[in-house]
């Protein structure tokens, strides 16, 4: 068993209690939270490590949403607008995808482990990605997405599906969850979505959606035009949007786990539907802002549970969720500071631990001792402060537990 303390300890449980002068044990578990008093009288035979001056103890950061295949993408890409941004993905995917290495994706899960994240939700498009994925100390929850909307290539794409995903399934262990994405509802045909949330339902997995991404997604799925009308109409010869929004959500009925990323474009009614599924958005400002789509306004969420993600290195600079935190926290100027602080915290530790349906992202016994420490660079004399100053400046742990063990300190 490992006892730890510090200044100050977040659990990031509901209430988002924190605990000044904090200690907690674990193994691969946590066995108990607490002042540094208390474990004093409570194990007075033990050592407790005090991890330095204005120490913070908190869980480990989810990546909810992000895309591993596509990581060698520096200055290739084209941001500025969706559509175009598509069409420079289309252009250079073959490319991108040969020179994202297995050493590559190694090297930015490692990175990852540096910057505080311990689980992300791993969309993967190919499964070029599954064996780093497999291997890392991360908690990977691994959705294996389905993509295509031409009628006559529907059987071709279900089969190879189904065998991305029995492969995944072979690999299934503690660390790596099989899961299941559906693209978006432009790209992917309904009946193609029909049959693998069938799957989804049967074996009890997390699902993830790509929904109301951009205005020109809104603007095909209800009225058939805007920019991605030629797209549609020259490459693939559809003249009409297969689905309405309203009608996509109705098919995630009885999912357990789902969450729909980024809903920037989403409507009060398509809010009310994710609400009712009992679904979580997960927000990813930086890719947002790159392909110049619309800020999430989190004020029209109301109780609809928010998470975090990075997206993938084609639509952003870093997979560091603190890098994305703090982003996030000057782009959302309508909330209090403090509280949208709080907020991002939450939501990048326990609201993604919900969203994918794991028993982590909160300090609490029972849980997985999935945790991260760092120094702050100074006092912080406010609880109230400590969030704002925590994505003001953090970056990177000086301790990155996963399971119980510290991945950076071996």
């Amino acid at each position: 068993m490992k006892f730890i303390s510090a200044n100050w300890l977040l659990t990031c449980d509901d209430n988002f209690e924190i605990i000044e002068n904090g200690a907690i044990a674990f193994d691969e578990k946590i066995i108990d939270i607490g002042t540094i008093d208390e474990f004093q009288i409570k194990y007075p035979k033990d050592n407790i490590e005090y991890l330095g001056e204005n120490s913070v103890i908190m869980p480990g950061l989810i990546n909810t949403h992000v895309h591993l295949e596509f990581s060698a993408n520096k200055t290739t890409l084209q941001y500025g607008n969706f559509v175009k941004w598509l069409f420079s993905v289309m252009e250079h995917r073959e490319e991108l995808i040969e020179k994202a290495t297995k050493e590559l994706i190694d090297k930015e899960l490692s990175n990852m482990i540096s910057n505080g994240t311990t689980t992300i939700g791993a969309i993967s498009s190919y499964g070029f990605d599954m064996d780093s994925c497999i291997q890392t100390p991360l908690n990977v929850v691994y959705f294996t997405e389905i993509l295509g909307s031409k009628a006559d290539m529907i059987d071709t794409l279900f089969v190879d599906f189904q065998a991305k995903l029995k492969s995944a399934i072979t690999h299934k262990s503690e660390n790596f969850i099989p899961a299941i994405a559906v693209h978006s509802p432009y790209s992917t045909h309904p009946f193609l979505i029909r049959e693998v949330l069938n799957i989804a339902k049967e074996n009890k997995m997390a699902v993830s959606a790509h929904f109301q991404e951009s205005k020109a997604e809104n603007d095909w799925l209800n009225h058939s035009n805007g920019e991605f009308e030629s797209f549609f109409k020259d490459m693939l010869d559809q003249h009409k949007s297969l689905t309405k929004p309203s009608d996509f959500l109705e098919q995630f009925k009885n999912i357990e786990h789902l969450s729909f990323t980024h809903c920037v474009e989403a409507n009060e009614k398509e809010l009310e539907q994710i609400k009712k599924l009992g679904a979580t958005i997960t927000h990813c400002p930086n890719s947002n802002r790159l392909l110049n789509n619309s800020i999430l306004n989190i004020s029209y969420l109301k109780d609809i549970p928010l998470a975090m993600g990075t997206d993938g290195l084609s639509s952003n600079n870093t997979l560091n969720m603190f890098e994305e935190i703090r982003n996030a926290f000057f782009m959302h100027t309508n909330l209090d500071s403090a509280a949208l602080a709080d907020k991002l915290i939450q939501a990048s530790t326990n609201g993604g631990a919900k969203a994918l349906g794991l028993n982590k992202g909160i300090l609490k016994k029972d849980f997985d001792a999935d945790i991260i420490a760092f120094q702050l660079p100074d006092r912080c004399n406010n609880p109230k402060n400590l969030s704002s100053s925590i994505i003001l400046h953090t970056s990177k742990t000086t301790h990155t537990y996963i399971k119980g063990n510290d991945e950076l300190n071996k």
